[in-house]
């Protein structure tokens, strides 16, 4: 770890951190929340994966969508207007638009090809995103002057890592250049996501072996064609599994660097509460 101690973290002239964990926990809020206090500058994974990876993809397939109408389409072959994503750190749904869910095209769904193939999209956005800290740390220092810096990821990068793999490469990358610090939570908080989820289900993106899995048990128990699977219907069933199946990979990242448990990160303030906390966590660690 780049901060073995409090006493590292407490003189750091540069602090740098990687948020990962659940969905949910409170990882942009609390970045958010430094980059507002000055000082700390904000890379979310998401947000460059919807604008420099994904940026066109999304964009094309609204075209498409929009080449369909009549009155559209006459005014995009002659490129009278333009369609474009308007993706900011608090709206990332043209991402997971793009993504979409598997199942009844009637209903809004993706042939499971297709579905499959834009999940791999996304996979190979999602590293390339993440290998590209090292570079936003530079630039922030260099381009912008920031001293402090937070890379926030999203909720699947467990999927693409094996933390028990002391040399897995991204997360050694990764930890070269950053504390990698757990957001954790509690039985309680992943009862809550699954209700929030369950009321507004959203797509995901899923390891393609549990992905596979999941597909094919949800259309063997309940006797339907792939082609009549019910969108929403799927994912809702899915996502318990989906958390089951992300927690000892999250676990299994820890020995990386430290845990906050996410009900401790909910009473943080400012960037001295955040400084604290840290400093417990390491002091703890050693």
């Amino acid at each position: 770890m780049i901060y073995n101690s409090a006493k590292d973290w407490r003189e750091a002239t540069h602090k740098r951190v990687l948020f990962y964990g659940m969905s949910g926990l409170g990882k942009t809020h609390l970045a958010n929340m430094l980059r507002d206090a000055g000082g700390w500058f904000h890379y979310s994974i998401d947000y460059r994966i919807g604008t420099r990876y994904m940026g066109e993809l999304i964009a094309d397939n609204a075209k498409a969508h929009a080449m369909q109408v009549p009155f559209l389409r006459d005014l995009l072959l002659t490129d009278s207007i333009y369609i474009g994503s308007n993706i900011t750190f608090d709206n990332l749904a043209p991402v997971s638009t793009y993504l979409g869910k598997p199942g009844d095209p009637a209903k809004g769904g993706l042939h499971i090809a297709e579905y499959t193939r834009r999940q791999e999209q996304f996979r190979t956005a999602e590293i390339a995103a993440l290998r590209d800290t090292g570079h936003f740390i530079s630039r922030a220092q260099a381009l912008y002057g920031y001293p402090h810096f937070i890379c926030d990821t999203g909720g699947s990068i467990c999927e693409w890592v094996d933390g028990d793999d002391p040399a897995d490469p991204l997360l050694t990358e990764l930890s070269r250049d950053c504390l990698l610090v757990y957001l954790q939570g509690s039985d309680a908080h992943t009862e809550a996501l699954v209700r929030r989820f369950d009321r507004a289900p959203k797509p995901m993106a899923y390891q393609p072996a549990f992905l596979a899995a999941a597909w094919e048990d949800y259309t063997q128990s309940h006797g339907v064609a792939p082609t009549d699977v019910d969108p929403d219907a799927f994912i809702r069933w899915t996502y318990a599994r989906a958390l089951a199946h992300r927690e000892p990979r999250y676990e299994a990242m820890r020995k990386w660097g430290i845990t906050l448990p996410a009900s401790d990160v909910a009473e943080v303030r400012d960037a001295g509460d955040f400084d604290d906390l840290v400093a417990r966590a390491l002091d703890l660690r050693s």
